[in-house]
């Protein structure tokens, strides 16, 4: 087996993968328009671009998943013709999804050497010794080497599976590696991690493309970014030459101000107060109150049981010890359909797996939680529901505004928004929203910021669950941090800062 990096440096400037005059369509979709692009080895090359804009399509022609209807795929100045992923990683080219194709049942040493496990040269068997000590080597190299590789894949964190993929994916050394938000699960100390071993794969002269929606990340890491607008080449340029504003202009056609929507404080009153809550081995004796009208952040680095608290609020999960107090009335909620019958509603951190049916159309997909208001004697009264889930996409701008269109045809950031309209539709009072532009473009945060606000200034109490620290700041009017299952921090918002909410979570302050 070859080893995961090589030990020489080679950063020629190479070009070794080129899209070239690439053409996509889906039936009436144009999902491609000639789009032409050269990635060098030795270099990270970032490509952004709105929801929807194609980069999920173009990382498909490049890997073989999927065809081109006109134009083609050159490496080494070759051209090609993928049919299939097997066919570019023939070719070395491998990428890491943003959600893990991983087995759950498979240990993770299997997982990551899945087709190519050695054997023992006498018998044939797989030498599982020689095995674990190669998957365990790997995460060594990407600075992870913690990990157990003897355990299930299954057991593992969100996080922890993301790392897996990566491992996966350099387990024989790739020539391209794409990376579809790596970031999305890891914690600000696993992201440092992340980055030290991609900048160590670039230095060796692998072609690193690197795709987020976190523009910080880009300049960070990026020699050069793409901008894809609406299945178009806008344009390729080094990250040197241009800023936020001027990647956000390309990527929307327009600047956008004023991300965070402006609201007024909200008046005092409690709605949700929460007493020394606990669940054992997630989190221990927390207390916090959410008003009526009120945003309040909660911050925490991965593992830190935000999480965790939401499904106990939300009937998920049952506490082990605490207190809930409800619009001034005791409560503890069971299950999530007793939540629900209360006002509360919890949009999940994991949109695909817990929000959506990836099988149902829009319509169907935002109308589960609310059958009972629009069903009469147990029979769906479909023009209600047409009319009401035709009213929230208008007010979240989900495109395309079909409401037959199946939701696994749609970008991330429109998939939230479904997600996002399916609690709506409940008339909850006490939103709790888990990481909830997780992989969304800036366009759609500033659709989805724009809703939440006018949502808490109707009287909507809202508890924002997030790592990403400037939607905290930006929308929070108090801010909680918790750090391995206990609440460490109050901020207020005039004093919180990034560093001070790091501080925290870190266990620095």
């Amino acid at each position: 087996m070859t080893p995961a990096i090589a030990s020489q440096s080679s950063r020629d400037g190479r070009i070794v993968l080129v899209a070239e005059g690439v053409d996509k369509r889906y039936g009436g979709t144009h999902a491609l328009r000639g789009v032409t692009i050269a990635f060098r080895a030795g270099e990270i090359h970032a490509i952004v671009g709105e929801n929807g804009a194609g980069k999920s399509t173009l990382t498909r022609v490049l890997t073989g998943a999927t065809g081109v209807d006109a134009g083609h795929i050159q490496v080494d100045g070759a051209a090609h013709e993928l049919r299939t992923p097997l066919d570019g990683q023939r070719l070395g080219i491998r990428m890491v999804h943003q959600h893990d194709t991983l087995v759950p049942n498979l240990s993770v040493t299997e997982n990551v050497l899945l087709g190519h496990l050695p054997r023992a040269p006498r018998t044939g068997w797989i030498d599982w010794r020689a095995a674990h000590g190669l998957a365990a080597a790997l995460f060594g190299q990407l600075g992870w080497p913690e990990l157990d590789v003897r355990q299930r894949t299954g057991a593992l964190s969100a996080a922890q599976r993301q790392i897996v993929e990566i491992a996966k994916a350099i387990s024989i050394e790739p020539r391209v590696l794409i990376l579809d938000e790596p970031t999305a699960t890891l914690a600000h100390q696993d992201i440092e991690r992340l980055f030290a071993f991609v900048r160590r794969l670039r230095d060796r002269g692998t072609a690193v493309i690197y795709i987020s929606h976190h523009l910080d990340e880009i300049f960070e890491l990026a020699e050069r970014v793409t901008v894809l607008r609406d299945g178009a080449l806008v344009g390729t340029l080094p990250t040197a030459q241009t800023d936020k504003a001027g990647l956000i202009r390309m990527m929307v056609g327009r600047a956008i101000e004023d991300l965070f929507p402006q609201r007024a404080p909200p008046a005092p009153g409690h709605r949700l107060s929460v007493h020394g809550l606990a669940r054992t081995g997630a989190f221990a004796d927390v207390s916090f109150d959410v008003g009526a009208g009120e945003i309040v952040g909660m911050y925490g680095l991965v593992g830190s049981g935000r999480s965790e608290i939401a499904r106990c609020i939300f009937g998920a999960d049952l506490a082990t010890a605490g207190t809930i107090t409800w619009r001034d009335k005791p409560f503890a909620a069971r299950s999530p359909k007793q939540a629900l019958g209360e006002g509360i509603a919890l949009l999940t951190e994991d949109r695909l797996g817990d929000g959506l049916v990836r099988g149902m159309s829009i319509r169907d997909n935002a109308s589960l939680a609310s059958m009972a208001a629009i069903s009469r004697w147990g029979v769906l009264r479909k023009n209600l529901q047409r009319g009401r889930v035709e009213e929230q996409v208008r007010r979240l701008a989900i495109r395309p505004p079909d409401i037959e269109r199946n939701v696994a045809a749609l970008s991330g950031g429109n998939q939230q928004k479904v997600v996002l309209a399916k609690w709506l539709l409940t008339d909850a009072k006490l939103l709790i929203l888990d990481e909830p532009t997780r992989g969304v473009d800036i366009a759609a945060k500033r659709d989805i910021y724009d809703v939440i606000g006018r949502l808490a200034d109707s009287g909507i109490a809202v508890l924002l669950i997030s790592s990403d620290l400037p939607e905290v700041l930006g929308m929070s009017d108090r801010i909680l941090v918790m750090r391995e299952g206990r609440l460490v921090g109050r901020f207020g918002r005039a004093e919180a800062s990034e560093e001070r909410l790091l501080a925290s979570a870190s266990g620095l302050h």
